[in-house]
């Protein structure tokens, strides 16, 4: 199952997950890799049947459509937070619980493609965020209640790395299912 957002065990989980994600971000630009990411998730399933993109590739381990809804689902949060660091820099940005959030979006139903429309319309919205803020708004901040301070261009990189991860995941689930 993917790493959840929040980590019980402490601080040495969260600062395992940040390095972690970090580390797929490093040496890109973040903002390419968001702007390109829903075109290479759409190349990534494209000749998947949707029953396929449902089938979990193990007991307990979210299926590519789960995936899917859980990006979709992060860029709300993330939409959030990017828009109450602006407003209010210095914001407290609350967590969230990956697996009830999926538990009560009920991923397993949801439409694959459909779950990746929203994400990309979502990140869309964000992308225009993006190229309208000046340099005293990419460094307006929030204070993540497990992560501590982040500035939006913190959380912009955060979030690219966090979607090479899905994407790695997608991907290597993506060719189980053609070897099967």
């Amino acid at each position: 199952m993917p790493k959840p957002e929040t980590s019980t065990p402490g601080s040495f989980a969260i600062e395992q997950y940040k390095a972690r994600i970090a580390a797929f971000v490093e040496g890109k630009d973040p903002i390419a890799v968001q702007r390109e990411s829903p075109k290479a998730l759409a190349r990534l399933i494209e000749n998947i049947p949707t029953e396929k993109l449902k089938q979990p590739p193990a007991p307990g381990r979210w299926s590519i459509a789960g995936i899917l809804a859980h990006m979709a689902e992060a860029e709300v949060a993330s939409s959030w937070r990017y828009r109450q660091m602006i407003e209010n820099s210095g914001a407290t940005l609350s967590s969230f619980d990956q697996n009830e959030w999926a538990r009560l979006g009920d991923y397993d139903c949801w439409e694959p493609r459909n779950a990746l429309d929203m994400f990309r319309l979502l990140r869309e919205a964000n992308l225009r965020l993006f190229d309208k803020l000046t340099p005293d708004d990419w460094q307006r901040f929030g204070t993540h209640v497990e992560r501590g301070r982040m500035t939006v261009r913190d959380l912009v990189s955060q979030m690219a790395g966090h979607d090479l991860n899905h994407m790695d995941q997608v991907q290597k689930t993506a060719e189980g299912l053609k070897t099967e």
